[in-house]
């Protein structure tokens, strides 16, 4: 039996495994099996792979994108860039992490992209930030990192404005604020003035509708949450660790 998992905490709310289970029974493969190992503390990270030799492949998700780095043998030139990694490759006991965060949000982003989205806010700067950042790069938009605690140029969210509104027509939630289950929390930022000319991405897929999606869907602005983003990343998780 191959064995594959995702490590995170917590893990009550995991799409990864539901997703996986679901596709090992639709598409016939009876040797496969995905589970949760939820994990408190990095520390517990080596037990993992001790007691489940059978592994072949780890997802990674909150906190661990960034931890995880210093466990790896080998990782992909995109998680040497953004130093983040949510996939693991498990072959002879070596450790290859990959960025199927970068794959997923790309495929999903652009298709709501229209002329007028120009500039991005990205609120956030954990591991998830870093792979939004690395595609907004590659896509040439510019972008401004908002933060609780910002550091070197990145802004506070009490610096964002009508103006800075009006400047940034698409707006990235890479923090957890609104997720399962403090769903009722969401990013500061007066969303009073945003438009139909604005785009809101939310990494959060638990609830579908976060109330950061719902304040900007009254405006008029055009939403996107992170449900498709996972279908593409899950994919490209089951792509590498059969390659």
């Amino acid at each position: 039996m191959r064995l594959f998992g995702l490590i995170g905490y917590p893990l009550s709310h995991s799409f990864s495994q539901k997703y996986f289970t679901e596709k090992f029974e639709k598409e016939d493969i009876i040797d496969c099996q995905y589970l949760n190992f939820p994990i408190s503390s990095m520390d517990q990270f080596e037990s993992i792979l001790y007691q489940n030799p059978r592994l072949e492949g780890l997802n990674v998700t909150i906190p661990y994108k960034e931890k995880v780095i210093s466990y790896l043998h080998e990782m992909s030139a995109v998680v040497k860039s953004i130093g983040a990694c949510n996939c693991i490759k498990i072959e002879n006991g070596k450790l290859t992490g990959h960025s199927t965060d970068v794959i997923g949000f790309e495929r999903s982003f652009v298709r709501n992209l229209k002329s007028w989205h120009k500039r991005a806010l990205v609120l956030g700067t954990g591991g998830s930030s870093k792979a939004v950042q690395y595609v907004l790069s590659k896509l040439n938009m510019p972008f401004q990192v908002v933060s609780r605690a910002p550091a070197g140029n990145q802004i506070s969210y009490a610096a964002i404005d009508k103006n800075c509104i009006d400047q940034y027509k698409v707006i990235i939630n890479t923090t957890p604020l609104g997720m399962q289950p403090h769903t009722s929390a969401y990013p500061s930022l007066p969303y009073a003035s945003l438009s139909k000319e604005h785009y809101l991405f939310d990494l959060i897929y638990n609830p579908a509708k976060t109330v950061f999606l719902e304040l900007g869907e009254q405006s008029g602005a055009t939403i996107q949450n992170g449900h498709d983003m996972l279908i593409f990343q899950a994919e490209e998780s089951w792509e590498i660790w059969n390659s």
